[in-house]
C-alpha cells in the first residue's frame, strides 16, 4: 500500500526529542526518509536503531555558525534532495524579564529566530530549483497572544511568525509552500522552566498537548494537494484558557 510520503525526503531539526522526534516518526510512518538533525548523538543513534536506514542521523550544533551553515549541504549530500524541511529546533526562556539570564536570552533568540531564518534561507534555493517543497516552522500559541509569563519566548515566536508570513508570499510562485504550526503547551522538556504551580495546574486539568498530536497536524499540512497551502495552524488543549 502506498503511503502518503513515499519517496519523500524530509529534514527535521531538533529531532532527538519532543515535537521534532514526534514529527520525524510520523513522517517515517508515512513513508518518508528523514534526515534527523540534533546535537544529541546518542538519541539519534537510538532513533536510527529503531527505524533503520530510513533515518539519516546528522549530529549538528545549530548554535555553532559553521555547523548551522553545513546542515543543508550535509543533508543533500546524504539524501540527495530535500522535499520537506521542518525547522523545529528551539529553546525556551520563561518567567519575569527582570529575572532572565542575559546569556540565556541571547541563546534562545539565536536558536528560535536566527537559526530558523538561516536554515530556511539555505534550503530555499534547492526547493526553488526543483519547483516544489514544503517548509514547516514550529511556532507557538505564544506567537498570537502576549503571554504574560514568557515575554522573551513569545517575542521570538512573534518574530518567526512574521518571517513565515512574508517568506510564504515570496516563494509560493515557485511551488514552495511555507507554513507554521503554533501549538499551545506541549508536554516536552521546554516546559521545564514554567512556573511549577502553573504547570501542575495545567496537568491536573488535562490542559497540555502531546507531541504526537502536533505531529499528526504537521502530517495533515504536508499531505494536502499541491494547490492548497495550510499556512497557519493554531492548536491548543480545549481546556487551556489564556
Amino acid at each position: 500500500m502506498t503511503k502518503a510520503l513515499d519517496g519523500k525526503v524530509a529534514v527535521v531539526t531538533g529531532a532527538a526529542s519532543g515535537i521534532g522526534l514526534a514529527s520525524a516518526e510520523a513522517m517515517l510512518a508515512a513513508g518518508a526518509r528523514v534526515v534527523t538533525a540534533d546535537r544529541d548523538e546518542a538519541a539519534l543513534k537510538a532513533l536510527h536503531a529503531r527505524h533503520g536506514d530510513a533515518v539519516v542521523p546528522l549530529v549538528v550544533d545549530l548554535l555553532d555558525p559553521a555547523d548551522c551553515a553545513s546542515l543543508v549541504p550535509r543533508a543533500l549530500s546524504a539524501a540527495g534532495r530535500i522535499d520537506v524541511f521542518h525547522a523545529n529546533a528551539g529553546t525556551y526562556v520563561g518567567g519575569d524579564l527582570v529575572d532572565a539570564d542575559a546569556a540565556a536570552i541571547d541563546r534562545m533568540l539565536t536558536l528560535n529566530v536566527n537559526v530558523v531564518m538561516k536554515n530556511v534561507h539555505d534550503v530555499l534555493p534547492h526547493m526553488i530549483a526543483r519547483k516544489t517543497g514544503d517548509v514547516i516552522v514550529t511556532s507557538s500559541l505564544a506567537a498570537h497572544y502576549p503571554t504574560p509569563w514568557e515575554p522573551v519566548y513569545a517575542s521570538s515566536k512573534w518574530a518567526i511568525n512574521a518571517f513565515v508570513q512574508i517568506v510564504r508570499r515570496q516563494v509560493f510562485k515557485h511551488g514552495v509552500r511555507v507554513g507554521a504550526i503554533s501549538p499551545g503547551p506541549v508536554i516536552t522538556g521546554l516546559l521545564a522552566d514554567w512556573p511549577q504551580d502553573k504547570l501542575q495546574e495545567l496537568k491536573a486539568q488535562g490542559s497540555l498537548l502531546e507531541a504526537s498530536e502536533v505531529a499528526e497536524v504537521i502530517l495533515f499540512m504536508l499531505t494536502r494537494p499541491r494547490g492548497m497551502t495550510i499556512r497557519d495552524v493554531v492548536m491548543m488543549p480545549t481546556n487551556f484558557d489564556l
